[in-house]
């Protein structure tokens, strides 16, 4: 008994209700922004677009500790959405951003790289 639940404890990955709450109470946040109109983007249906999708997936990733696919959806949802609701994307945006996602990425695999080798010594 004690070996069980010593190597239940070291492990770091989330329990199947933990990440369905995590779904849910940023659902409701989510929802609870659109309804009130915080960002000022119009009508409910305005919020929740493919992009909008996008970005809240990215963010569940991250949260369940999937760097590289969350930073990804993340940064391509920011790209579409900008380019929608700005009317264009400005020079400097377009010169810097994916050389920014590329290096974000570069970091996420040097983190998750840390996370992968904690959990094999616990194992």
């Amino acid at each position: 008994m004690g070996h069980k639940d010593k190597y239940c404890e070291n492990r770091r990955e989330h329990h199947p209700r933990v990440s369905i709450g995590i779904f849910f109470v940023l659902l409701g946040v989510a929802l609870l922004v659109a309804t009130n109109d915080m960002l000022h983007l119009g009508s409910v249906k305005e919020y929740f677009t493919w992009e909008t999708a996008m970005i809240f997936i990215g963010v569940l990733l991250l949260l369940n500790l999937q760097f590289t696919g969350g930073l990804l959806l993340i940064a391509g949802g920011a790209w579409f959405l900008m380019k929608d609701y700005y009317g264009g994307i400005p020079d400097a945006m377009k010169t810097f951003y994916w050389p920014g996602v590329i290096a974000l990425l570069g970091l996420s695999f040097i983190i998750s790289s840390f996370f992968k080798r904690n959990r094999q010594k616990i194992n």
